[in-house]
């Protein structure tokens, strides 16, 4: 670590300058999303919301702009459940390269019946990780055009206590939603770090991080009017959890760390400080089952098939 970092703590709210580069959040009009944009564009970087409704793009975009004097936020028309669509989103970026992508969005469905994308896929997989791991082949050669490039996976502490089953990947024979859904995240995350071990293999300069945002609720979160409302109420019946969770504004930092510390490193897990459910983000160790090389190596192979990517995902 550098002097400098180590005589200029990380503070969340004194965010390093980040003129000139460009950031891609997937889901960047709501939730943890929002606040990773907000938070971002207050650094002077160019943000670009990845959401497939316009209308919630250009509503988040008027909330950092109304926050961010002189923001520079623009909409990205992206669906992660349609896999043909993605190459046509990335060409729509007219960019030369990119800095970072943060893979956040993400769809949680918290009752049956089992949903199925456009491609055939489970919902919640089929768009949390099987739609991100296409967009990484997309967006491989404009990272690898920055001078540093970054892809920053969003997990959850729900894939903690989650394992994959590589033989029911699409949940078709035990479909439970919020069992579902962690084992989706616990995707994201495996393939996060398992795209780190692909890149140093290839001797790239893009990094790839894991994040997560802690416990964020709703009811903790600060209102932004054109996106969300917390009312006085709810903030009030949230307040004996704020012990251990927090609101989404503070479970965007680590994903922030994560695009802007210099000291980050691939292969890293950042989350918040206290349980790794709030606070300031820090890096944490990486449970054991999340880089789990064999089950990552499958994944990879199977998602491949599943999506019809290159074996380098776009890396050379």
């Amino acid at each position: 670590m550098s002097s400098a970092s180590q005589s200029r703590p990380w503070d969340v709210h004194r965010l390093p300058s980040a003129e000139g580069r460009t950031v891609l959040i997937t889901g960047g009009n709501a939730g943890i999303g929002y606040f990773a944009a907000e938070q971002l564009a207050a650094t002077g970087a160019v943000v670009v919301l990845g959401s497939r409704d316009r209308a919630k793009a250009d509503a988040a975009m008027a909330s950092i702009r109304s926050r961010v004097p002189g923001a520079r936020v623009r909409h990205l028309a992206l669906d992660l459940a349609d896999l043909s669509s993605l190459k046509t989103s990335v060409d729509g970026l007219g960019l030369d390269h990119l800095d970072a992508v943060v893979h956040n969005a993400g769809v949680a469905l918290d009752d049956p019946p089992r949903r199925e994308t456009r491609d055939g896929h489970e919902l919640m997989f089929g768009t949390n990780h099987l739609g991100h791991f296409a967009l990484t082949q997309w967006l491989a050669p404009l990272l690898s055009a920055a001078p540093a490039g970054r892809v920053v996976t969003v997990g959850s502490f729900a894939a903690r206590s989650e394992r994959l089953d590589l033989d029911d990947l699409q949940s078709t024979r035990d479909y439970r939603p919020k069992r579902t859904y962690g084992r989706s995240k616990l995707a994201q995350m495996s393939f996060g770090f398992a795209l780190d071990r692909h890149l140093r293999a290839l001797g790239s300069s893009v990094l790839s991080v894991v994040a997560h945002p802690g416990g964020a609720l709703d009811s903790l979160t600060p209102s932004r009017p054109r996106v969300h409302v917390t009312t006085p109420g709810e903030r009030l019946r949230a307040l004996p959890a704020a012990l251990l969770v927090q609101g989404k504004d503070a479970g965007a930092w680590p994903l922030v760390r994560a695009v802007l510390d210099p000291d980050v490193r691939g292969g890293q897990l950042w989350g918040p400080r206290a349980f790794g459910l709030r606070g300031v983000p820090r890096s944490e160790p990486v449970p054991a089952h999340m880089a789990d090389p064999a089950v990552a190596t499958r994944l990879w192979t199977l998602s491949r098939e599943l999506t019809d990517t290159d074996p380098h995902l776009g890396f050379r």
